[in-house]
């Protein structure tokens, strides 16, 4: 935006007192070059405009057509010759096409032709195209006086408007002949003298529109996550602190009588730490746990093995979240006895191959209940419960083997998409082994679960492949332009509603 314009519009307000049509007062300048300037003096309130709107009408290329070549009614009348015999309707449609039935209809409105069996003939001799003269007329003053007549030629796509805008200016409070800078902010150096004092400011334009916002809602999986916590909640449990997502092989494995020679140790299974290597030291009661490894306890033999402090040590990324379950019993063990229930969301990792279910990097739903007579049929009441609860019911378990559970479950819920069973987690009763090694009494039970959060979720919407759902085959439309929704826990479908949009 030129200065120079602003300049010259303030002359020419000083020595006319007005300018009634920019248009006609700057007509090499663009109405929208005209506007900003005008913005910007009015922002000043130097100037003081309204906006004058002025409609124009052009013709189209079809309206071209028949300005050049007279009107579709004019040819068809044309084409027919005078007399009784008149020309066929089948000889109209392969001369002239799709304009024939146009051309035809138009003429028998204006009473120029008429049908005659087949044929199409004259009822007079001599006529005025008129379609063609309101076109000419359009073209040369870009507007025609009879209504009527704009409506009919834009129905017939013949022509089309075109807005232009001018704008009537008028002297503003602050008038002056000379530009001022305002100032836009309110600085420090302002406020330490008196600049602030007689500096003048730029009004600010409360009703300007700010930039859109992307739009956007939670992933799914997320929301899922969000759902998982509040059925917890619900059902009663605590949540457990999962901050570290580093643990100690003892934490992550031997608390949980997980022999050191067990497979999931192994490199394939398990990301090791470089630096640093090693935990400086283990808990108080380490000998215990060493104990039972090598020579049983609690009505086991034990693994009969070797038990190295040294294997206990080295630090992991955590494989699941029962590593801070098995923390949490021994905060519990050293309190007086309590029922209780806890849960945690957090995420855990395993060097495995990914796979359309598998991911390194996971969220595992963990959950321990710890009570007097627990039992194994009580944990699959519970489960039962908690997976009707968000809208899966279809499940199954089965038996497995789990070093630190016995009896142990896995627990499957079917995948239409997959057309399969999906396992979704495991589960079971903790070993006495590990239970009385953490020091908790002989009378005290506890059920254990860990779950995924990504297969619940893809079961729910309808997701086949894991990495569509994590991961770079996301696809991030879906997550940032999609409304705010909720899952719907019978359905599982996504339900927007008026108070998330």
């Amino acid at each position: 935006m030129s200065d120079d314009l602003k300049l010259t519009i303030l002359k020419t307000l000083a020595a006319k007192g007005s300018i009634e049509d920019t248009a006609n007062a700057f007509k090499n300048v663009p109405s929208d070059v005209v506007l900003g300037a005008l913005k910007s003096l009015e922002s000043h309130e130097m100037v003081t405009y309204k906006t004058l709107t002025t409609e124009v009408w052009s013709v189209d290329p079809e309206g071209q057509d028949q300005l050049d070549n007279g009107s579709y009614e004019a040819r068809i009348f044309y084409a027919i010759p005078a007399g009784e015999q008149g020309v066929s309707i089948d000889e109209l449609k392969t001369r002239f096409g799709a304009i024939a039935n146009l051309g035809q209809g138009k003429g028998f409105k204006n009473k120029w032709i008429k049908k005659s069996g087949d044929n199409i003939v004259r009822l007079v001799n001599t006529i005025v195209d008129q379609t063609k003269v309101d076109l000419e007329t359009v073209l040369a003053t870009g507007t025609h006086e009879n209504k009527e007549t704009i409506k009919d030629l834009k129905r017939r796509n013949l022509i089309k408007s075109n807005k232009s805008y001018s704008y009537a200016v008028a002297k503003g409070t602050s008038f002056s002949t000379e530009l001022k800078k305002l100032e836009t902010d309110l600085t420090d150096d302002m406020l330490k003298g008196d600049a602030w004092k007689t500096a003048e400011f730029k009004q600010f334009n409360f009703e300007a529109l700010g930039l859109n916002p992307r739009g956007g809602h939670l992933h799914p999986l997320m929301k899922v996550r969000e759902e998982f916590r509040q059925i917890f909640f619900e059902m009663g449990f605590e949540e457990m602190p999962t901050n570290s997502f580093v643990e100690s092989s003892f934490w992550n494995f031997d608390a949980l009588f997980v022999p050191q020679q067990h497979a999931a140790r192994d490199l394939q299974d398990t990301f090791y730490l470089e630096d640093p290597a090693a935990a400086t030291e283990l808990p108080e009661f380490w000998e215990t746990v060493r104990d039972v490894h090598e020579k049983g306890g609690y009505g086991s033999i034990g693994y009969r093995a070797p038990w190295s402090e040294e294997e206990a040590k080295k630090l992991v990324l955590r494989t699941h979240t029962t590593a801070v379950s098995s923390q949490i019993l021994r905060k519990l063990a050293l309190e007086p006895y309590r029922a209780a229930k806890y849960f945690s969301i957090d995420r855990v990792y395993r060097n495995e191959s990914v796979d359309a279910t598998h991911l390194a990097e996971f969220n595992q739903v963990e959950g321990i209940i710890a009570d007097k007579g627990m039992s194994l049929g009580r944990l699959i009441a519970f489960l039962d419960v908690f997976f009707k609860k968000m809208g899966i019911t279809t499940i199954r378990f089965k038996p497995t083997y789990n070093p630190y559970t016995e009896p142990s479950m896995e627990i499957f819920s079917w995948h239409s998409g997959l057309n399969k069973w999906v396992e979704l987690g495991n589960s079971g009763m903790f070993r006495p082994e590990m239970l009385r090694s953490l020091g908790l009494d002989e009378g005290v039970q506890v059920a254990g679960f860990g779950l995924s959060l990504e297969r619940p979720t893809m079961i729910r919407c309808g997701i086949k492949d894991i990495r569509h759902l994590v991961g770079h085959k996301v696809d991030r439309n879906m997550i940032e332009t999609d409304p705010a929704c909720r899952l719907d826990k019978k359905t599982g479908k996504e339900v927007a509603t008026a108070d998330t949009k």
